[in-house]
């Protein structure tokens, strides 16, 4: 097992930077996800560790090995740093059975013959591929095809797992139960995984933290938790969640409200305080409300006119079973909420909305940057 660090790293296509001063360290036996839309940059970075890449500069280690450093001439081949890849695209040998497939890198290591075949058969056992063996990949369905590619990193018993969107191609359930085996997998090893995702509830749900990038630059480093709770900036408030962040542009009052023009909220005292000292008062700055911290006032605890309560037009139920996400305006202001499956909210009738003022989120207008 080995940690990996990236210190520095840059890596331009001419004139392009797609990876921008990328400063990340994954401990030893740890899940990190990197997280982002597409063209971000993170396949980029795992490719750099995978060594398919060479950094235009900076440094790159696995465990104490220095395995990129291209301003003094190290570069160390993908087939020299103890890496196993799972892509996308599966990347099965069609005319090979699961059994070759999964033997094949043993096989090109000049592994004795008796331990690739208890290696092999080992590792079919942990993924339930056993009765699989002899079949070909077009036998096989799409999650037992992603199993097969797994299978063909484990065996090699490598230090680092690399994986680059290896649930896409699967249909929503089969993504959910891959998910899930996939941790259990990774935890039951031990080995330290690096994981691209565009999927934020694959990140949430799997990773021990999240290295959320954008535009090449790593926006924040945290537990899911963290990221969640304590978002860096706007882009990563607004990218972790679903429905995501509600973001509203607010005035902050002398009294100690946000000003949104057709209604107005009150901060708490200790987040008023936090406003004063950063001179915001009079200013303008960017509220932030997560939708299930907007609650139908019925099912509210909390609930004083004029400080978290508004009168609302529902515009749009999105009816989902267990709860329902309502589309909601205030004059020209518009935000989402998280109602109960009990609430009778429908489409075109005002309702009473409570805000947690707990749960705000106040962000810099010009920066971005969070300020609580």
């Amino acid at each position: 097992m080995a940690e990996v660090k990236l210190i520095s790293v840059w890596k331009k296509f001419g004139e392009v930077a797609a990876v921008k001063d990328m400063n990340l360290h994954i401990k030893d036996g740890k899940f990190m996800i990197l997280l982002g839309p597409s063209g971000c940059g993170k396949t980029t970075t795992l490719r750099m560790i995978a060594g398919l890449e060479e950094p235009t500069k900076g440094q790159i280690y696995v465990g104490e090995t220095l395995v990129a450093d291209p301003e003094n001439g190290v570069f160390v081949p993908p087939k020299d740093r103890d890496i196993a890849m799972v892509f996308q695209s599966y990347a099965l040998y069609p005319h090979m059975t699961v059994y070759d497939n999964i033997a094949f890198p043993l096989k090109l290591r000049k592994v004795p013959k008796d331990e690739i075949d208890k290696r092999v058969r080992e590792v079919a056992e942990m993924l339930g591929l056993s009765e699989l063996l002899k079949r070909k990949p077009r036998e096989l369905s799409g999650g037992q095809r992603q199993r097969v590619a797994l299978g063909r990193a484990i065996v090699r018993k490598p230090q680092v797992f690399l994986m680059d969107e290896p649930l896409s191609n699967l249909d929503a359930k089969l993504r959910v139960k891959m998910r899930a085996e996939l941790r259990k997998l990774q935890r039951q090893l031990g080995v330290t995984t690096i994981y691209v995702t565009h999927d934020q509830v694959e990140a949430m749900t799997m990773g021990d933290r999240i290295a959320v990038i954008n535009y090449g630059e790593l926006q924040q480093v945290g537990t899911p938790n963290e990221v969640y709770d304590k978002p860096a900036n706007t882009f990563v408030a607004g990218f972790i969640g679903s429905p995501p962040m509600n973001f509203m542009d607010a005035t902050v009052t002398e009294d100690g409200f946000a000003d949104f023009g057709e209604f107005k909220l009150k901060f708490l005292p200790d987040q008023f305080e936090v406003l004063q000292e950063k001179n915001l008062v009079g200013r303008e700055v960017i509220f932030g409300i997560r939708p299930e911290d907007v609650y139908d006032a019925l099912f509210a605890q909390v609930k004083v006119p004029g400080e978290n309560m508004v009168m609302a037009m529902v515009e749009i139920v999105e009816n989902l079973g267990g709860e329902k996400v309502v589309h909601l305006s205030v004059g020209g202001i518009t935000f989402t909420g998280k109602f109960p499956a009990e609430s009778r909210v429908q489409e075109g009738q005002e309702v009473d909305v409570v805000f947690d003022m707990k749960k705000v989120h106040v962000f810099d207008k010009g920066t971005g940057k969070a300020i609580f």
